[in-house]
């Protein structure tokens, strides 16, 4: 699926549109009806724009994070709100960043988290979530915490082969995004033992594709130069997706990192990130076809940042 790159006055009406969704708290709506999109049979997905990943920091760090997250991609922070969103009592305060480059959601919990939560990696925006929940039990993740309402629509965490948990959402009020100028990477560590079984898994439940399975691929890019090791990409309606299949033996930071960002200037971004407070990890590295470093921004949340090779030339950050 090919997405067109809009002009940043599609980012604020998307803003606008999803802080009014955000003021309807439905929590009165009886039962949950959980259809968007009644005979709509193409997929579980809306959209990459729609897929956020999970950020938890600590209350004293979520102002910075936002700042530097917002400062170093571009981008619009929503106002904070308070609020509970799990099916449990608890507390937390939470903003979404939009940015060209992906979307956050970002918890920074005033209670402790309540198990299994800040374990899963991302949202995905599904149309239909009774759908949605057969289709992910009928490719072979589990449903890990059963479907739920929240404030402002209804969510359920599911589990795939490998271990990899992610959130499925659904709103009572469809939000409306502006298209990505560029479409991140949901960056996956998985096990020899259970790679095929994941991408088997998650590619029936998207209806995605394998574009590229390479067994040799440049183990730079995780932090072991020199070496090789198979690296599997996938696109879907919920985006891209990079599969890294390791024998776990992975130099710090590799595996904290959630989701991978392209920019078109990768020197210049990372020096927004730098002069907003956040540090470069693993200094640039190229491979065939990119050139990508590992930031952690204050908070301590680790983000890979890449530029396509022919866009820019090998730099070393300090």
């Amino acid at each position: 699926m090919q997405y067109r790159k809009e002009g940043r006055s599609s980012i604020g009406f998307a803003i606008a549109k999803s802080l009014t969704a955000l003021a309807l708290i439905l929590v009165t709506c009886g039962g949950l009806e959980t259809h968007a999109t009644p005979g709509h049979d193409d997929g579980p997905a809306v959209g990459p724009q729609y897929d956020s990943t999970h950020v938890y920091v600590a209350p004293g760090d979520l102002d910075a994070f936002v700042s530097s997250f917002a400062a170093t991609f571009g981008g619009q922070p929503s106002k904070k709100s308070i609020t509970n969103a799990l099916p449990v009592p608890s507390s937390t305060e939470f903003q979404y960043i939009w940015t060209p480059v992906g979307t956050l959601s970002v918890f920074a919990f005033e209670t402790p988290i309540p198990f299994p939560f800040g374990q899963e990696r991302t949202g995905y925006l599904v149309t239909d979530m009774d759908k949605a929940i057969k289709a992910a039990r009928a490719a072979g993740a589990e449903v890990v915490v059963e479907p739920f309402k929240d404030p402002i629509g209804i969510d359920a965490v599911i589990q795939w082969p490998g271990g990899v948990k992610m959130q499925l959402y659904w709103h009572f009020t469809a939000p409306k995004y502006g298209p990505l100028d560029t479409i991140p990477d949901n960056r996956v560590y998985v096990s020899h033992d259970e790679a095929d079984n994941f991408v088997k898994g998650f590619v029936r439940f998207s209806r995605g594709r394998v574009i590229s399975d390479d067994a040799h691929a440049d183990a730079g890019e995780i932090g072991r130069a020199g070496e090789t090791y198979r690296r599997i990409r996938i696109t879907s309606g919920f985006g891209n997706m990079q599969v890294m299949v390791t024998d776990g033996h992975l130099p710090y930071p590799f595996g904290h990192e959630i989701t991978g960002y392209e920019v078109k200037d990768l020197t210049a971004t990372l020096e927004k990130a730098k002069s907003s407070g956040g540090k470069v990890l693993s200094a640039p590295y190229a491979t065939n076809d990119r050139v990508s470093a590992m930031v952690e921004f204050p908070g301590g949340h680790i983000a890979e940042i890449h530029s396509a090779r022919l866009h820019e030339a090998v730099t070393h950050a300090p």
